[in-house]
């Protein structure tokens, strides 16, 4: 992929240059600004973390996470970036489409690197690929664009779907795109989808408790960073309910959910790393190109399966890439 060695060249310019990172690390410790929703999405930080480490650059010594969750609330989000930004932090990490465009919003000349899930050249985070121009790059992980799939996934899995039910933020234009490809892949594949608009975490937690008996034959998580930030909870109800669950990253279906199809939020953290330390080291956002997620995890819990009174077909588990005993 051509936006891909684009990158990775830039990159190894960088590793070049590493006697004067060297310096320039000994020189200052570096404030990195950190805003995501929590749940799932603390596993991008620890990520993170790891990649920097992995580069050279030692937590405490050469940079300092300054962490802030919105728990949900965009608008809190807003307030802990422009926040970070009258802080003076060196630059802000965002981890989620709905995040980095609030935080977007919010600040207006602190580098931003993001890890989202949605086509940010379509979001209007980034000018194109190859060249992003502004302040802002990162990774993009296509989650919307396989909500089809994951549908398709989930309905071979549990053969007498009909009906599956997805929570989402009616505030959050992210989840609104990701909706419409979700009725779309229902209709193609006869099943009713069951939506449920929520306003804020309570209302998302109430609703989950809410859900009915015979209303919904599983749930399906879409590209929304106020669900995923409750992933405990849902896997909580769904076990409950008896209720079979497609998630967007493997981290979920370690934790008990049933399937996921997508990314894995540790690794988009350690591609976001590199990011971040070309930033630091003087590199312009606008002229690093945004890398496009090539690996793709599909993976299935056995235990949860059986759990549900489910057989996975064979087939199927023969195209995962882990299959959880």
């Amino acid at each position: 992929m051509t936006t891909r060695r684009a990158f990775l060249g830039a990159v190894a310019g960088g590793l070049l240059a590493r006697p004067r990172a060297a310096e320039a690390q000994q020189a200052r410790v570096y404030r990195v600004g950190v805003v995501l929703q929590g749940g799932p999405y603390v596993g991008a930080v620890d990520g993170l973390r790891k990649g920097l480490g992995e580069l050279g650059l030692e937590e405490g010594k050469q940079f300092i996470l300054h962490i802030r969750e919105g728990k949900g609330d965009l608008k809190a989000v807003e307030q802990a970036a422009g926040d970070l930004e009258r802080e003076k932090v060196d630059l802000i990490y965002a981890v989620s489409s709905s995040v980095t465009l609030a935080t977007k919003q919010a600040t207006k000349t602190v580098p931003i690197v993001f890890y989202a899930g949605t086509d940010p050249v379509a979001l209007g985070l980034v000018e194109s690929f190859r060249k992003p121009g502004g302040r802002l790059t990162g990774v993009y992980g296509r989650l919307p664009d396989l909500t089809p799939k994951r549908l398709e996934l989930l309905k071979e899995m549990v053969p007498r779907l009909r009906r599956v039910v997805m929570f989402y933020d009616r505030n959050n234009r992210v989840a609104q795109r990701d909706m419409k490809l979700a009725r779309d892949a229902a209709r193609q594949l006869k099943v009713e989808l069951v939506e449920h608009r929520v306003g804020s975490v309570e209302e998302l937690r109430a609703g989950l408790r809410a859900l009915r008996a015979g209303e919904t034959d599983a749930f399906l998580s879409g590209a929304d960073a106020m669900v995923v930030g409750e992933t405990a909870l849902v896997i909580d109800t769904a076990r409950a309910k008896k209720l079979p669950t497609m998630f967007t990253e493997l981290d979920s279906v370690v934790k008990g959910g049933l399937a996921s199809y997508g990314v894995s939020y540790s690794t988009m953290g350690g591609l976001c790393a590199r990011y971040v330390q070309r930033i630091l080291l003087g590199a312009s956002p606008g002229d690093l190109p945004v890398e496009q997620v090539d690996k793709l995890y599909f993976v299935v819990n056995l235990k949860t399966a059986k759990t549900l009174g489910l057989t996975i077909p064979q087939s199927l588990l023969q195209r995962a890439d882990e299959v959880i005993q």
